[in-house]
């Protein structure tokens, strides 16, 4: 009986050390060594979940704004190996609210599946006069 109570722990320290050490995997990543450039890397996989960083999506229209945005999370994602129908959280910074609704009618055409949970929030101003900011998290299905 000792014995497998031994096993049972070994087995559990083992198990939780080996996910606690699960390999990071960076897309477009960047390091502290680097000193030109954003300090930030596009994405981070770590096991089976990618974390996306910003990206600013920018036209004439909140149409064109959510497509460069959307699109170059897209790129992203398939270059982690995912779709968009992997991702399970998404946030959306917009400098306008009254872009809601467009925003809206382009996002729909990224999924095939379920939503991702979400959020839209009004951010004001951002960087380089963008319309809007998205970033999410994804969990390979």
């Amino acid at each position: 009986m000792r014995t497998a109570i031994l096993s049972t722990l070994l087995l559990l320290a083992l198990s939780s050390s080996a996910s606690a050490q699960q390999t990071r995997q960076y897309i477009n990543g960047r390091s502290a060594s680097q000193t030109g450039g954003l300090p930030f890397s596009g994405a981070v996989l770590v096991g089976n979940t990618l974390y996306l960083s910003g990206v600013l999506g920018a036209g004439a229209t909140p149409e064109e704004a959510a497509r460069a945005a959307l699109d170059s999370i897209k790129a992203t994602l398939e270059a982690a190996g995912m779709t968009m129908d992997d991702l399970v959280s998404v946030q959306i910074f917009a400098a306008d609210l009254a872009d809601y609704a467009a925003f809206n009618t382009t996002y729909r055409t990224y999924f095939t599946r379920e939503f991702p949970a979400r959020a839209f929030l009004g951010s004001g101003p951002l960087l380089n006069n963008a319309r809007f900011e998205v970033l999410g998290i994804a969990v390979k299905r």
